[in-house]
C-alpha cells in the first residue's frame, strides 16, 4: 500500500498568549511512501517527525493538505477505519491481560463484515505470535516479560489486524542497547516478511540507517532530505544532514575558497573546481583523511585509540569548528604517537562544502 502527503501541514495554536504566535509541526510535506518499503522518519526532539506519524494514522488531523493511502484520499478518515497498526515506544499492553489476550484484542473488537470466528481469531493471533517469535509467551502477563518481549507483543498485536500501513512511534527507545539492536534487526525482518509499507520514527540515525529503505530527515517541521540512506550519507543537501548522520559526527572547519582552492587556515588543503572565492563550512567525514607526512592539513594530536581493525586519531586545529577532530583510520597505518602533529591529505568524495550564510551545500568536481 502506498501512502502519499500531499502538502502535509500541522499548526498547533500559541502556547503562550502573550506572544500569540503559532508554532508549524510540520510544513508543506510532500512525500510518496512506495509500496512496501520501510521508511525512517528522522530528526532531533521537535522536529514533527511523530507529528507526521500521527497525522498518517488519524490521531491528529492536519491543518492543510491530503493523505492518500492507494487511491484512497483517507485525510478525514477515523483512525480504526484506516486499516493502520500503531505502536508506541511505552508498549501500551494491557497488565490484567495475558500475551495471548492482548493479541486477541483488536481482533474482538471488529463487527459486521469483518467479524471472525473465534477460531479465526485463535489462528491469527498465533500466526503474529509466530512472526515476532513469542508464541511460548501466550499465557504470560505483561509484567512477567522482559522489556524486548512486551515489544514484540505490541508488534505482534498490530500486525494481527493485517494492517495496510504499520506505524512505528520510537518502538526502541525504552530498551538497553542490546535489546534495541535485537528489536531493531527483528523489526527489519518482520517487514520483509509481511512486505507491509511501514513509517518508522526515531531521532537514532543509526537506528533509521541501518533498517530502512529511504530516510526522511525533518529539522523544525521542514523535510530537509529524502533518500536512501547511503546516498543521503555520502551526499547531504546541507550542514544539517552532514551533522545529524553518522557516528562519529562529521568534523567540521571555518575555511575559505581562493582561486578554486580550499584553505583551512593558511594551508591549501584541496582543489575545489567550480567553486566560486567566498567563506564555507567545510565537512569532511572522520573516514575522510589520510596519514600523510607531507599532507597539507596539520592537526595537534591529542590521542590515538585503537579499536581493533580501526584507529581513532583524536586532534584538534585553530579552524575547528568542534572541540576535537575525530579521524578514522585502518589499523594497518602507524601513527607516530611521540609527535605533536598528525598530517592528513584529504579524500574529496569525503569533504563536504557548505554556504556561509545558507548553509546549504556548495558541489565541487571531484577528480
Amino acid at each position: 500500500m502506498k501512502v502519499v502527503l500531499q502538502n502535509l501541514t500541522k499548526i498547533f495554536p500559541s502556547r503562550s498568549k502573550k506572544s500569540g504566535e503559532e508554532v508549524v509541526a510540520v510544513s508543506n510535506f510532500n512525500f510518496e511512501i512506495p509500496d512496501g518499503k520501510l521508511i525512517g522518519l528522522l530528526g532531533p526532539s521537535g522536529c514533527g517527525k511523530s507529528t507526521t506519524l500521527y497525522m498518517i494514522s488519524g490521531l491528529q488531523k492536519p491543518t492543510s493538505g491530503k493523505i492518500f493511502f492507494g487511491d484512497d484520499d483517507v485525510t478525514n478518515l477515523s483512525t480504526e477505519n484506516r486499516g493502520i497498526g500503531l505502536v508506541f515506544q511505552n508498549y501500551a499492553l494491557y497488565p490484567h491481560m495475558t500475551v495471548k489476550q492482548n493479541i486477541l484484542f483488536p481482533l474482538q473488537n471488529l463487527k459486521g463484515e469483518d467479524k471472525l470466528s473465534k477460531e479465526a481469531m485463535l489462528e491469527r493471533a498465533y500466526e503474529a505470535a509466530r512472526l515476532v517469535q513469542i508464541e511460548e509467551l501466550m499465557d504470560r502477563k505483561p509484567s512477567e516479560l522482559s522489556g524486548g518481549q512486551q515489544q514484540r507483543v505490541a508488534i505482534a498485536r498490530a500486525l494481527v489486524k493485517m494492517p495496510r500501513v504499520l506505524l512505528l512511534d520510537e518502538p526502541l527507545s525504552n530498551l538497553d542497547a542490546r535489546l534495541r539492536l535485537q528489536t531493531r534487526e527483528e523489526i527489519r525482518r518482520i517487514q520483509k516478511e509481511t512486505k507491509i509499507t511501514t513509517v518508522f520514527v526515531t531521532h537514532d540515525q543509526e537506528e533509521a540507517m541501518s533498517i530502512s529503505d529511504m530516510i526522511v530527515v525533518m529539522k523544525l517541521g521542514v523535510v530537509q532530505q529524502i533518500g536512501e540512506p547511503q546516498e543521503v550519507y555520502d551526499s547531504p543537501a546541507n550542514l544539517f544532514v552532514a551533522k545529524f548522520l553518522g557516528t562519529p559526527p562529521i568534523n567540521v572547519f571555518e575555511g575559505k575558497v581562493q582561486g578554486e582552492k580550499l584553505f583551512i587556515g593558511e594551508a591549501a588543503v584541496l582543489d575545489v573546481p567550480g567553486v566560486s572565492d567566498q567563506e564555507v563550512h567545510v565537512g569532511i567525514r572522520p573516514e575522510g583523511f589520510t596519514l600523510d607526512d607531507n599532507g597539507p592539513l596539520k592537526c595537534k594530536l591529542s590521542n590515538v585509540e585503537v579499536m581493533g581493525r580501526d584507529v581513532s586519531i583524536v586532534s584538534t586545529h585553530d579552524h575547528s569548528e568542534n572541540p576535537i577532530i575525530r579521524s578514522i583510520i585502518n589499523a594497518d597505518q602507524r601513527v607516530n604517537v611521540a609527535s605533536d602533529v598528525v598530517s592528513y591529505s584529504l579524500k574529496p568524495h569525503k569533504v563536504f562544502l557548505f554556504s556561509k550564510d545558507t548553509e546549504e551545500r556548495i558541489f565541487f568536481e571531484v577528480k
